[in-house]
């Protein structure tokens, strides 16, 4: 027996492609009756930068760069998802009620993606891929990858299609 959909992880990197990958976890959660979480991480600084900035913050000044990271993401999605929802769910209202909550968590991607898909209880993870490059139709996204390696639940890898461009990011 195949179970049942109710929770969908939908993680964004706020890309091109994060707009045209929600229209699936939308349509993946109305054919499901299903709610979407919208996860979105934010990486870590690198080694190198981290010893280049690090003697010249605080660990107040730090605390406070990060929170106003964290603010801006968090308005930034809900900006893109007020957008979405006015040009793509005009027609059905509801559909932005399927949203039970936007989380931003600080890390590595792919952990993330797989401790929150557990924490939340959701039964599917929605992502998009973004191939860079003379790559761009032969591998997943590093990210993509290793979720998919670990995870035992249900992954729908989304990739941008060829002349695709995000769906909030110009007028029709």
């Amino acid at each position: 027996m195949i179970p049942r959909i109710k929770r969908i992880l939908y993680t964004t990197d706020l890309s091109d492609n994060s707009a045209y990958v929600f229209r699936y976890a939308i349509n993946s959660a109305k054919k499901h009756d299903a709610s979407i979480i919208i996860l979105h991480v934010l990486e870590p600084l690198s080694a190198t930068t981290n010893a280049i900035v690090d003697p010249y913050l605080t660990e107040e000044q730090e605390k406070k760069i990060s929170k106003e990271k964290i603010a801006y993401v968090r308005d930034l999605i809900q900006k893109r998802l007020k957008l979405f929802c006015e040009k793509e769910l005009n027609n059905d209202p509801d559909s932005v009620d399927r949203v039970e909550s936007i989380e931003l968590s600080e890390g590595f991607p792919a952990e993330i993606i797989l401790r929150k898909a557990d924490e939340f209880n959701c039964d599917a993870i929605v992502l998009g891929t973004h191939g860079k490059g003379f790559i761009r139709n032969t591998f997943l996204g590093s990210t993509s990858k290793r979720v998919l390696r670990r995870t035992r639940k249900p992954v729908f890898i989304i990739p941008l299609p060829k002349g695709e461009i995000d769906i909030v990011s110009h007028d029709d």
